[in-house]
């Protein structure tokens, strides 16, 4: 029988929420142990764009709706982390862009200029031209208006490095996770056959949520899926780009990020409308071929010839809304002991442990005098996708 544990506070998921957490609760004093039974930030997170958005594109109604509100502050936290004075010291993360941008075809571009005039949106963003343009846009052949939004892009695979590293001796891998009762009431969770006690269970496990509370036995929360097909374009003539391009609705025609790979070269990865139900019901082929057909329409002048394409299916898994809205905030829900809880966006993983840290005050769990905890077996931390997909 392997030794018995105790904690704090148990988190189960190690995405960048999960992380976040888990890093801030070790600053403030409390013991903690993160589960994690694959690679760490392995589901959603390392999918993500790494954009740290400000609410914006939620405003593209003309109006700012609940969602842009409560995420204006994000970009300012972040910032703070990364240049090390925050709630937690992200120094060494890669920031890939400090700014996103909002491009508009010319066809649009009257109608954009009338949109960041109105009261919602100025200080928010700045027109931009000529060589403070993103390097993929300076072609003769552009036409339509740039906004510099106050948001910026993170490399997401070194995000997830550092918040493991923040982890300390507090991460294990565990793949059997069952619950641990005394006289009916949970106490902690088996994992693998190990006890582990503690005083609040955190669940962060994104799309994973679901399957723990089922094993727990608890009905609520309910989870939902949104679905998304995004498609990867990998080119030597690829230059950085990291804009939202507007379409006719409230929606994204297009939003672009450009990682760099180990090769040397640059690989776009896209989504907003193209990714979402058009999108989600097409087969591959037909995601490529919709995806050249944007790409050709929108930036003529990029040379994709030589180009490599793949498609990637993602799941974001968020707390269940009536019709499968978007919630507008991080999201938790208290079960006795049990904290359930997704951060619905990776810009919102600081609400996310906001969230937290509120409900143990409130509870008053204060940091104990949890024993030291042993060498336990380490997660591995998740590799760049684009490496994967284009090995």
């Amino acid at each position: 029988m392997s030794q018995a544990l105790s904690t704090d506070i148990l988190i189960v998921g190690g995405g960048i929420a999960g992380l976040w957490l888990n890093a801030r609760l070790r600053r403030l004093g409390y013991a903690t142990l993160l589960v994690e039974n694959d690679r760490l930030g392995g589901g959603q997170s390392v999918k993500s764009q790494g954009i740290i958005h400000g609410g914006t594109k939620y405003a593209l109604s003309g109006a700012l709706t609940g969602s842009s509100e409560a995420i204006a502050d994000m970009p300012r936290r972040w910032r703070e982390a990364l240049a090390g004075s925050g709630e937690l010291d992200l120094s060494g993360v890669r920031l890939l862009s400090e700014a996103h941008y909002l491009w508009s075809p010319g066809t649009l571009a009257g109608n954009l200029t009338s949109f960041f005039a109105s009261k919602a949106m100025r200080g928010r963003v700045d027109q931009v031209k000529g060589a403070e343009l993103p390097p993929a846009l300076q072609h003769p052949k552009f036409k339509g208006k740039v906004y510099r939004l106050a948001e910026l892009v993170l490399d997401v695979p070194s995000l997830i490095a550092r918040l493991a590293e923040l982890g300390g001796d507090g991460l294990l891998a565990g793949e059997r996770i069952a619950p641990l009762r005394e006289d009916g009431e949970l106490v902690g969770l088996r994992v693998d056959g190990r006890e582990i006690r503690a005083r609040r269970i955190v669940l962060s496990a994104g799309q994973g949520n679901a399957d723990l509370l089922n094993t727990l036995g608890i009905e609520q929360p309910k989870q939902q899926l949104r679905p998304l097909h995004m498609v990867l374009v990998k080119a030597p003539t690829l230059k950085p780009l990291y804009a939202h391009c507007l379409g006719g609705g409230p929606k994204p025609r297009v939003t672009v990020t450009s990682h760099p790979t180990a090769d040397g070269q640059w690989v776009w990865y896209l989504g907003g409308d193209l990714a979402e139900a058009d999108g989600v019901a097409r087969d591959e082929a037909a995601q490529i071929k919709a995806a050249q057909k944007e790409l050709g329409e929108l930036l003529p002048w990029v040379d994709l010839s030589a180009a490599q394409w793949r498609t990637l299916r993602v799941d974001r898994a968020e707390p269940a809304q009536s019709g499968l809205v978007r919630p507008d905030n991080a999201f938790l829900s208290e079960q006795g002991p049990l904290l359930v809880g997704w951060p619905t966006k990776l810009a919102l993983a600081p609400d996310f442990a906001d969230r937290v840290i509120a409900t143990l005050e409130r509870e008053a769990v204060q940091p104990g005098n949890c024993p030291a905890l042993p060498e336990l077996p380490r997660p591995t931390v998740a590799r760049p996708l684009w490496e994967e997909l284009f090995a």
